[in-house]
């Protein structure tokens, strides 16, 4: 049995001053050699692990045969986006987890072999989609990210006519303002979001459902609405000194480094404190890219604070270890308890407490207590964070009879149906901050569902 390929990276040290990608893909090569690792089970378990229901046996053997063309139909007839998920989803806990081959070595690179054949469209032209014929039923799509995409998209293959609302002036959600660079080029978005548009999905840009359009206005005009709004409400620690000037939710900060480019300052004249130490509290993916563009912005040392340890951190390994790469330094078992500032209120020093791990917790983790009298000071000029979002308030706010939690989430059945007539919602919205490829899954549930709702 062949070893399982290896990705090439850009050097941590060169990869650490640009926001380049920095999984470089496989060569032709290198695919085909992975994918003649898949031993073609009878039972696949890794369809099972996926949450959008790819024949990875099947698309997986079309790279062996060098049939590229029936790779990208068997990807795409259930996966709308597969260049965003071949580089950001989790396999190693999803599909790859469950692979035969893992029990005993290593599983198929699954995730690797999906962005392969994306990239190898992208490089060459688009498989042409067949249009179906029109149902004459319409559909309302709020916001643009993996869960509204991923649904706008499946129902415009089933023949409804789909008008999608971004509050945005780009589409992407938080594929476009919240992932870095070096992690999901803007470019591929850009690409997965006019083949979305190629179904014929319309796209209106700078529509914020609540303010120019209520839900009620919507139902008015549509058969059926969809609200994949995110989880883009930032949630702060409640400690003295979060209002200081250098202080940054994630949101924020990812948002001015990604989406209005203040990487590429002075051709994009977006301001953002270039600190030369930056601290980021929180221990995910969020945190991982807020470190890693911290250190890309300049700074000569990015520290992420975490109140558990290591093992419990929710980012990929794989984050994990490029952030360790790059030289960003790892105080763990450690949680601030406030922030000071100078005379002009700019941030100075950030206070810190020591904590142990004791019983798990509801979230399963162990759960951390502060050790008292371990009180200390790290001196700091920029703090980002990244503890956790929640859904914007805005169209619970302007609609009467739409359920939500006390966490602010929209209340959805197991099809995405909410508590209002005609209207559905998934992804971050009604699970709060999940992966891309969960929201993709609830995606697909609720345009089914929805399906289902106009043919009644």
């Amino acid at each position: 049995m062949l070893d399982r390929q290896h990705m090439p990276r850009q050097d941590p040290e060169k990869r650490r001053t640009n926001f380049e990608e920095v999984a470089l893909g496989y060569s032709s090569e290198q695919a085909k050699k992975e994918a003649s690792r898949c031993i073609q089970c009878k039972k696949p378990a890794c369809i099972a692990g996926c949450p959008v229901e790819i024949n990875i046996p099947a698309f997986l053997k079309c790279i062996d045969e060098d049939n590229m063309e029936g790779a990208v139909i068997e990807l795409k007839s259930m996966n709308a986006l597969p260049a965003i998920c071949g580089r950001v989803c989790p396999q190693e806990s999803q599909c790859e987890a469950v692979c035969v081959l893992g029990k005993k070595g290593e599983p198929v690179a699954i995730g690797r072999l999906e962005r392969y054949t994306a990239d190898w469209e992208l490089g060459t032209k688009p498989v042409p989609e067949e249009k179906p014929e029109t149902t004459g039923k319409k559909v309302a799509v709020v916001g643009s990210g993996p869960a509204s995409l991923t649904t706008a998209a499946e129902l415009a293959k089933l023949g409804h006519s789909v008008t999608m609302f971004e509050a945005l002036h780009k589409a992407g959600g938080v594929l476009v303002y919240g992932i870095p660079e070096f992690r999901l080029p803007k470019s591929i978005v850009q690409n997965e979001v006019e083949y979305v548009e190629r179904l014929g999905v319309d796209i209106q840009y700078n529509s914020v459902v609540g303010k120019l359009d209520t839900l009620d206005e919507l139902l008015e005009e549509f058969d059926a609405v969809f609200l994949g709004t995110g989880a883009g409400l930032p949630r702060f620690m409640e400690i003295d000194g979060e209002n200081l000037s250098g202080v940054y939710s994630a949101n924020e900060f990812l948002t001015r480094v990604n989406l209005m480019k203040a990487y590429q300052f002075p051709d994009y004249d977006t301001p953002i404190k270039r600190g030369q130490r930056v601290v980021v509290v929180g221990g995910g993916n969020v945190a991982m890219d807020s470190a890693r563009c911290a250190i890309r912005l300049g700074a000569e040392e990015v520290t992420i604070i975490y109140r558990r340890g290591e093992e419990e951190m929710p980012a990929r390994n794989e984050e994990i270890e490029n952030a360790k790469e790059e030289g960003i330094k790892f105080k763990i078992l450690s949680n601030p308890t406030r922030i000071l500032g100078d005379e002009s209120n700019w941030v100075r020093q950030i206070e810190c407490l020591n904590m142990e791990l004791c019983e798990p917790d509801e979230s399963g983790r162990c759960r951390p207590e502060p050790k008292l009298g371990t009180e200390h000071l790290i001196d700091v000029d920029v703090v980002v964070i990244a503890i956790g979002t929640s859904p914007n308030p805005l169209i619970p706010m302007t609609t009467k009879g739409l359920e939500t939690t006390k966490w602010g989430t929209i209340v959805a059945d197991e099809n995405g149906m909410t508590s209002m007539e005609g209207v559905f919602a998934g992804g971050d919205v009604v699970t709060g901050s999940a992966t891309v490829i969960s929201a993709m899954g609830a995606g697909k549930i609720a345009a089914r569902a929805i399906d289902g709702y106009l043919k009644k």
